[in-house]
């Protein structure tokens, strides 16, 4: 047995074992604040809608039109999150992924 040859588990700063990550998949860090920031600016956005249903479900004041303007309001700001994560993205903001933002308004004008 010789002496040069070096055992397999000791580390050798000569060669360093070749960096494996857990998933076998590893994102740059732009690309990590990228899904950051656009889940964060989609769920704020979506927390601002659901508000804004909360509101017209509960009106006292049943107003002509008032319920039905506050759901498109809502509405609005429900395709406004999906342009907004889109964008972030820099995908296109024209898709068939505009109509996930329009689903809630239809939801709800059905329900009421």
């Amino acid at each position: 047995m010789t002496t040069d040859r070096r055992r397999r588990h000791l580390i050798d700063p000569a060669d360093p074992r070749p960096r494996q990550s857990a998933s076998g998949y590893e994102m740059s860090l732009s690309t990590v604040q990228m899904w950051v920031m656009s889940v964060l600016a989609v769920s704020t956005i979506l927390h601002l809608a659901a508000g804004v249903f909360y509101a017209a479900f509960t009106l006292g004041d049943r107003r002509a039109g008032a319920e039905t303007g506050l759901i498109l309001i809502a509405g609005i700001f429900c395709v406004m999150a999906v342009v907004a994560g889109r964008a972030i993205h820099r995908k296109p903001v024209l898709s068939p992924w505009l109509l996930l933002g329009v689903a809630p308004v239809v939801v709800a004008l059905l329900v009421r």
